[in-house]
């Protein structure tokens, strides 16, 4: 008897994300439940297929019609337990008793192959409790701009939130004119922030400061539990994460533009790409935030602004550090006066070795301060002066302003025990070729925007994905702006 030839089994369909959601087992005045609103007409703009595989998402599930419809806020997948969290904070240095999230909801908490712990956030995605009024929704360009920024600050090794996908809605919105609407899923270790912490410290509700802080202890500083003070020890271990994270923003040319305390995460992760910048031409003064009209977070500026988010953090944990409240001042202060020392140690080490110098010294400081000094004079171009100091045949292209101290690094260098070339290699690991400039990021936009096509949006995010490669090296990727190209001013999406 012939039996009949087996045929393998149809591939099992792509499964949606399986959801995790600690955060939503909290009390329930930590957040509100909050649906996404429906759009009319999703459309995919770009998936972040890597980053999507770390989740354990499957890819090809992300670009099908039920992954479109999440991403966009249309369905909901089983698990999810989509919610609004609340928070407060100093907002250019005002006091905000209450804010939240006003266009953004928490869909749920992924565990990535390694068991890690994210959180999967849709931005732009309707009104929430939190709005004040507004619309919950988000244009097309500062959808694009955060995609773009996030996922080139984590090619640049900085902690970030990152982009797993971006859709259109099919939906215009209107800020002072018509524009298309949006709405970015954004990944995060969490979206914890220090004014969640002000939140619940300003209303004394010391229960819920408990709870909060136990569970960023837990998610986030599992080593801080064994602590004598494990409250202490959690405002030690922010304070030592922000002094290296912002060190990172200054050695690459960064401008966060609004570092306000509900823009802080307890993580140690950027966020808030609104009115963001890198710098073209070097200018410690520099500010592009439209709204920033103090210049209170410019480039200079931003060390010590971390400095005093931390100190309103460290003022909301005080209940929790001691019950002693003379003690628990004493005990805070303490912590937050290692600040300055751990950034400058950062700072130090990390500019080093874009100048590939090992185990600097405080004449390597010196040495580092007259380099910028002279880039500021000269007002070099940040990312370039540094990638061509990276590479000795691109040295004839630096300005003879710096000659004498091209020769005193060089003497310096000469004293590395690292072979040259092992040393150069090392520092275009280091120095970025392509970053997110201004004027790049503003003509991707403005061509979504106009005509609706994404293929120059598309072609940058690949081009930032590989930001030290040479491959693009005589392309207007790796050029500072024309003067007519220069953007000064950046905005806010709200």
């Amino acid at each position: 008897m012939n039996q009949q030839p087996k045929h393998p089994a149809p591939p099992a369909p792509p499964a949606p994300p399986a959801f995790d959601n600690s955060y939503a087992r909290l009390p329930e005045r930590f957040f509100s439940h909050q649906l996404p609103t429906p759009v009319a007409a999703a459309a995919q703009i770009r998936i972040n297929k890597p980053l999507a595989t770390q989740l354990g998402i499957d890819p090809a599930w992300l670009e099908s019609a039920a992954g479109l419809a999440m991403l966009a806020g249309n369905t909901m997948p089983a698990g999810a337990t989509p919610i609004a969290t609340v928070y407060a904070g100093h907002q250019f240095g005002n006091w905000n008793p209450q804010l939240g999230d006003g266009r953004a909801v928490l869909l749920g908490e992924l565990l990535d192959s390694q068991g890690r712990r994210f959180d999967l956030q849709l931005k732009g995605c309707g009104p929430t409790a939190y709005s004040r009024g507004g619309d919950g929704r988000a244009p097309l360009g500062p959808v694009l701009r955060e995609y773009l920024v996030s996922e080139a600050m984590f090619a640049l090794g900085v902690p970030t939130t990152r982009s797993l996908a971006a859709v259109t809605t099919g939906e215009g919105v209107w800020r002072e004119t018509a524009l298309p609407g949006a709405v970015l899923a954004r990944v995060a270790s969490s979206h914890i922030r220090f004014g969640t912490c002000q939140f619940f410290a300003a209303r004394k509700d010391i229960d819920g400061l408990t709870l909060l802080a136990d569970h960023v202890i837990a998610r986030h500083y599992p080593q801080a539990a064994a602590s004598d003070n494990p409250y202490l020890a959690l405002l030690e271990g922010v304070i030592s994460k922000v002094a290296a994270l912002v060190s990172q923003w200054q050695q690459i040319g960064f401008i966060h533009g609004v570092m306000n305390t509900d823009n802080m995460l307890l993580s140690g992760e950027t966020i808030d790409y609104g009115p963001c910048a890198f710098m073209d031409n070097f200018d410690p003064r520099q500010v592009y935030s439209a709204i920033d009209r103090g210049a209170r977070y410019a480039f200079q500026n931003q060390p010590d602004i971390a400095h005093w988010n931390l100190m309103t953090l460290a003022q909301a944990l005080l209940p929790l550090i001691d019950t002693d409240q003379e003690q628990s001042v004493t005990l805070a202060r303490t912590a937050l006066d290692t600040f300055t020392s751990q950034f400058y140690a950062h700072h130090l080490q990390g500019m080093a070795a874009k100048l590939g110098l090992s185990a600097p010294t405080a004449d390597d400081e010196t040495l580092v301060r007259d380099l910028l000094t002279i880039m500021a004079q000269e007002q070099l171009d940040y990312t370039l002066t540094f990638r061509h100091l990276s590479d000795p045949l691109d040295h004839p292209l630096l300005p003879a302003a710096l000659n004498t101290w091209l020769a005193r690094w060089l003497a310096r260098a000469a004293r590395e025990s690292q072979p040259e070339a092992s040393r150069y290699a090392a520092m275009q690991q280091r120095n970025p070729l392509c970053i997110p400039r201004n004027h790049l990021i503003e003509g991707v936009i403005q061509t979504a925007v106009a005509t609706g096509d994404l293929a120059p949006f598309n072609e940058l995010a690949e081009v930032l994905a590989r930001p030290f490669d040479n491959i693009h090296r005589d392309t207007r990727f790796a050029l500072p702006p024309r003067p007519e190209e220069r953007v000064e001013q950046t905005f806010c999406g709200t």
